[in-house]
């Protein structure tokens, strides 16, 4: 099981801003490793050995307690999110370098793909496809929306959603099956604010009482189509609390089965909590959130004490819910806290539409508490989420990915393709790191896991000539290993425990 804390929830939430530079800056630097190695391999450039340990340094001290908790004194957020932004900018600029490197500069577009599925028509790990007119190049044609009642539809040929005349989602049904997302007489997409006065420790700290002051968000000032287009269709809400405004975008795109909201916050609240709701018609007894390197599994209810205790709890890029035959996906790109519980709904007589029970996920996005920063999270923040439906544990891998690690596109290259540097057969084994060896040898070291909590069998195959393949440990130290096997001049099969984690080192060059 897990080591769970009963105490200090609150800085899965705390300092929004800082939170939000270390999840784009870890992203960026796996980036900004494949393409540098990419381009080291192929003899485009050397790779910048100085510039990326200086950015591993600075990402790995921000996560230091009480930074990346956001627990620290205004001044330290102040600077680390100035240093995620530098980061940032340092970042970007390195993964354009390698690009172009790698291709040449001429008058073409590329969309680039440093995540570990194919997105877009874009294929994996360190690939680019031809970039048209917009960033949905490869996207099929087939979104639309129309009027209906007060409201509106958003569909595709996977998924039929309402937003009703509020903005909120009144139904998302799944078009192969006709199931239904949203419990009847539920809305999803509906921001919840809290009081938020934790008995001590003001922004290390959320409490359960919290839960009995909720206000919900529904009225809307303006409701609008901003998007109508065959790539995808969009809707835009705006509502104004207290003395903030939310603006959220909702989009269906063609062929996704992932209804995608955009919520900007211009948040000037005290004390307070801000959570996005999600009521899902799925009668699930346990809940899957993304850790490090996989997942774990948590009870839904509150038989037991330490269930109790769980009433919010840490995910990285998505959390799923299922029962068999059907679950949700919902992934973030920003937030950590996460509260998922049944629902018995209400006992007839009390006014209820619809007395079934359901399963509430509900993302914690700001938090405003006064100690020890007293202008905690004031201001504009933007988070994305993306609700697959219909998904498994593997779309909920995909999804958390594909919001994460979108695709790149860049101008002025003369190269319109670029072979993977590496391609797994099973996506049950993810890639989650390429770079060349610490110790500057020039060896390619990829680091994989498996993702979906079984056994897996995949096969490796590089975009270069190799020598070797050795197995290592974390630090590249060479160890034995009977789960790796060689099959031809540019593959290796890897056979995998669940959730087992593995780091190859490629010696490249001819065998």
């Amino acid at each position: 099981g897990e080591l769970y804390l009963e105490f200090h929830r609150g800085t899965y939430t705390s300092q929004a801003r800082t939170k939000q530079g270390n999840r784009c800056c870890e992203h960026l630097l796996r980036e900004a490793e494949l393409w540098a190695a990419a381009a080291a391999v192929r003899g485009a450039a050397p790779y910048p050995y100085e510039q990326l340990q200086a950015a591993w340094r600075t990402v790995l001290l921000q996560q230091f307690h009480d930074i990346l908790p956001g627990s620290s004194i205004a001044w330290v957020h102040r600077e680390a999110e100035r240093s995620y932004r530098r980061l940032a900018a340092e970042l970007n600029r390195g993964i354009e370098a390698s690009l172009y490197a790698l291709l040449g500069r001429g008058g073409g577009s590329v969309l680039a793909n440093a995540g570990p599925y194919a997105h877009g028509g874009v294929p994996a790990l360190g690939a680019a496809a031809a970039g048209g007119g917009s960033d949905d190049a490869g996207s099929v044609p087939g979104a639309g929306i129309a009027a209906a009642g007060d409201g509106w539809v958003l569909s595709n040929s996977r998924l039929q959603v309402r937003v009703d005349g509020h903005g909120l989602v009144a139904s998302i049904l799944v078009r192969a099956t006709g199931r239904e997302l949203i419990p009847a007489g539920r809305r999803a997409n509906v921001l919840q604010l809290f009081r938020d006065l934790p008995n001590q420790w003001d922004a290390w700290n959320l409490d359960s009482h919290y839960a009995a002051s909720g206000t919900e968000l529904r009225a809307a000032d303006a409701i609008e189509v901003v998007a109508a287009g065959p790539a995808a269709a969009s809707v835009r809400v705006s509502r104004s609390f207290g003395a903030s405004r939310a603006v959220q975008t909702l989009t269906l795109a063609a062929e996704s089965q992932a209804l995608e909201i955009e919520t900007r916050v211009d948040w000037h609240e005290r004390q307070k909590l801000l959570k996005l709701a999600f009521p899902l018609d799925v009668l699930a007894d346990r809940a899957a959130s993304e850790i490090q390197f996989g997942h774990i599994y948590r009870p839904v209810h509150a038989n037991t004490s330490w269930d109790a205790a769980r009433f919010e709890t840490p995910a990285q890029r998505w959390v799923h819910v299922g029962e068999p035959g059907f679950g949700v996906a919902i992934a973030n790109n920003t937030a950590y806290g996460h509260d998922i519980r049944r629902v018995a709904g209400a006992a007839a007589g009390e006014g209820a539409v619809d007395a079934a029970p359901f399963t509430q996920v509900r993302q914690s996005l700001l938090r405003a508490p006064r100690y020890p920063d007293p202008e905690s999270d004031q201001g504009a923040h933007t988070f994305l989420t993306s609700v697959a439906a219909g998904a498994d544990i593997a779309e909920a891998v995909r999804t958390g990915y594909r919001l994460n690690l979108p695709l790149r596109r860049i101008d002025g290259v003369a190269g319109q393709q670029l072979e993977p540097l590496f391609s797994v057969d099973n996506p049950a084994a993810v890639i989650e790191s390429v770079k060349l060896a610490e110790d500057r040898g020039g060896d390619v070291v990829v680091r994989l896991y498996e993702a979906h909590g079984g056994r897996a069998a995949a096969r490796i195959t590089a975009g270069f000539d190799y020598a070797r393949v050795l197995a290592t440990d974390l630090l590249e130290r060479t160890v034995g290993a009977g789960w790796l096997g060689q099959e031809g001049p540019r593959s290796a099969v890897v056979r995998l425990k669940p959730f087992q984690l593995a780091t190859l080192r490629f010696r490249p060059g001819p065998e």
